[in-house]
């Protein structure tokens, strides 16, 4: 392999290189042909990970039990409020331990902070599974999914609707790190990207001659997009729920946004979402929708952390 990351967590995708990132998506290509091919590959027989999740998962939860299942490792649901963190154990005791019985960790949690300390007190992989501050797996199979459908990176426009949250910050950065131009619905200065991740994605932009720009003007973001990704309007921090569909209510992804953009546009969704809400039947079920490929490309990137973070 070109790339050794045994042992590495895969904490946010900024801890990587683009050459490493892009490493991480051929490996999830390869990984996603052998699935299709029926062709036999285990090379985590006989490896444990342990999952913690504190927020609510379909997607993540569900791709990462089947992925490391395919890869021949074992999976260890551990219910947050069955833990003795419930009861007041530091993550330093709990993550010394697991790291005693597993080969490796997925945590879906709150403050990005809790996974960064799991990081430090283990020596195996700690992998984040979603934080309010980023969803790196996410970014990983969007840019997989990129790469299926438009075959390279370089040049294009992401225009992007929907909570400028974790999947946008983790968009944001990979978009930027491979060259990508992203723009950002932002209804107003209520919402606000993370002002270190915006930074960071602004240095990486500079260094792939790429743009980074938040603006409130739809034509903007949509206008000669190659790729429109929603998003819900109502991530799972988030409060006052009706004020956010008066906001948000201009950026509905429909026919009229796919419109604006090329005629080859393609458009993301990582879900869930709201259907009549924040996108439309009509667009869903469109041609121009693959969010179902967007889904399965999820867990072939998570099997490639897996593999290059174990073996």
């Amino acid at each position: 392999m070109l790339h050794h990351f045994k042992g590495k967590d895969f904490l946010k995708l900024a801890d990587f290189t683009p050459e490493e990132v892009a490493y991480f998506v051929d490996t999830a290509i390869e990984l996603k042909r052998k699935r299709a091919s029926g062709e036999p590959f285990e090379p985590l027989r006989g490896k444990t990970f342990a999952m913690i999740f504190e927020k609510l998962s379909t997607r993540t939860r569900v791709s990462f039990q089947a992925g490391a299942a395919q890869l021949g490792a074992q999976t260890f649901y551990m219910s947050p409020d069955q833990m003795q963190t419930s009861r007041g154990e530091p993550i330093r005791d709990t993550a010394r331990i697991i790291d005693r019985y597993c080969d490796g960790l997925f945590i879906r949690t709150f403050g990005q902070e809790v996974v960064d300390e799991f990081a430090q007190y283990m020596r195996n992989p700690v992998i984040n599974a979603l934080t309010n501050e980023t969803h790196p797996c996410q970014g990983l199979c969007d840019l997989m999914t990129i790469r299926e459908k438009k075959g390279a990176y370089k040049g294009l426009k992401i225009g992007y609707l929907g909570d400028i949250w974790n999947v946008c910050h983790s968009l944001m950065m990979g978009a930027a790190m491979m060259g990508m131009d992203f723009f950002a619905a932002q209804p107003n200065d209520t919402y606000q990207p993370n002002a270190d991740q915006v930074a960071t994605a602004r240095e990486w932009a500079e260094l792939s001659g790429s743009q980074i720009v938040f603006t409130k003007d739809l034509e903007e973001v949509a206008g000669g997009a190659d790729v429109i990704y929603g998003n819900t309007w109502h991530s799972m921090a988030t409060t006052n729920p009706e004020q956010r569909v008066v906001d948000f209510a201009p950026y509905q992804v429909n026919m009229r946004v796919i419109e604006m953009a090329k005629p080859d546009v393609i458009y993301m969704h990582c879900l869930p979402g709201t259907r009549g809400e924040d996108m439309v039947d009509e667009v869903i079920e469109s041609k121009y929708c693959v969010f179902w490929d967007q889904g399965e490309n999820r867990m072939h990137t998570e099997k490639a952390v897996m593999v290059l973070t174990t073996l």
